[in-house]
């Protein structure tokens, strides 16, 4: 763990480094590209390097509002060896999905991440648990400075994105301080959230309405489900980018204390995604099936029919539930 903050981190990170490459998890959210494609856009503008690329699995059509998005690699060419391999906003190696082997075969090593089931998993590490999002803790390694309006749109995107648009809670102090920041390079915030955040398309929304409409109350109303398979994703012509946000949707509903929404990603292999209002720890849920993230927001993926692993992910819930005073 690195012990320096601010840029003073940073510039201890790419000292020497001619190489670099930058990449976060698999199916990247808002928090992910805003974080990659902020320090990608920071790292151009004020340092020079022989090579510096950004890699990632294909992203939302409306996170192409941000800058150097058609730069971002979505495949390995040849064999790579970077200096200096950066992964933001993921817990381990397996999250990086075909990243991972650009990770392996770099000189050095270094990720930021605020998931608190992170396993420091890299040469150096700078994780914060408590930080709103991962686009909140590059821009304490940035010098304020040097941050470009395109930059600040990128990470605001990040912090917007994982903090509800500022109403989840984690949303802290620092979180409104560092967005006044980012709000004085003259950015458009309300373009930026309008377009990735509130806006859906006509599918987006006949699957949401899908979900809403066929989702389950279980455990005596305090706990919500529904679920997405392939067959579901055919019809309405929709990918996993199409998914984004049903779950949070599925946590509004009254009285409701953890939302469960699991998609099909082939045929027998689901995602699960987990909200809590606070209740449970879904964060310990996820980590019991191999996944992890947040107290109040995880995920992981599992094997099997959509009954069982909603039951076995229920029994879990219902065993913290039951050790929570009336």
């Amino acid at each position: 763990m690195i012990n320096q903050t601010g840029k003073e981190t940073l510039n201890h990170i790419l000292k020497g480094k001619e190489s670099v490459a930058i990449s976060g998890h698999i199916r990247p959210d808002g928090d992910c590209v805003g974080s990659c494609m902020g320090l990608y856009l920071y790292l151009k503008e004020n340092f020079h390097f022989n090579e510096l690329d950004v890699y990632l699995e294909r992203i939302p059509d409306s996170f192409h509002i941000l800058q150097g998005t058609k730069e971002i690699k979505h495949e390995i060419s040849g064999e790579k060896h970077y200096d200096l391999f950066i992964c933001l906003d993921c817990g381990d190696l397996d999250r990086l999905g075909f990243s991972a082997e650009l990770f392996l075969n770099a000189k050095s090593t270094f990720c930021v991440d605020h998931h608190i089931s992170n396993r420091s998993f890299a040469n150096e590490n700078y994780v914060v648990p408590d930080a709103s999002s991962t686009s909140e803790l590059i821009f304490q390694l940035m010098d304020t400075d040097k941050i470009s309006k395109a930059t600040a749109e990128a990470l605001y995107m990040g912090i917007a994105h994982d903090t509800g648009i500022f109403q989840y809670s984690c949303t802290a102090p620092s979180t409104m301080e560092t967005a006044a920041v980012l709000l004085r390079k003259e950015i458009d915030a309300n373009e930026i959230t309008d377009r990735t955040y509130s806006e859906k398309t006509y599918t987006q929304n006949q699957i949401l309405g899908k979900a809403l409409l066929e989702s389950m109350m279980l455990l005596n109303r305090k706990c919500i489900a529904s679920i997405v398979t392939l067959k579901d994703l055919h019809f309405f012509e929709a990918d996993a980018r199409d998914l984004e946000g049903i779950v949070s949707q599925l946590r509004n509903t009254k009285g409701v204390e953890v939302a469960i929404f699991l998609y099909e990603l082939e045929p027998q292999v689901y995602k699960v995604s987990l909200r809590s209002k606070g209740l449970v720890d879904v964060n310990k849920v996820a980590q019991y099936f191999g996944g992890g993230g947040h107290v109040r927001a995880a995920g992981c993926s599992m094997n099997g029919n959509y009954y069982d692993i909603l039951n076995n992910i229920v029994r879990q819930i219902d065993l913290q539930l039951k050790e929570t005073p009336s």
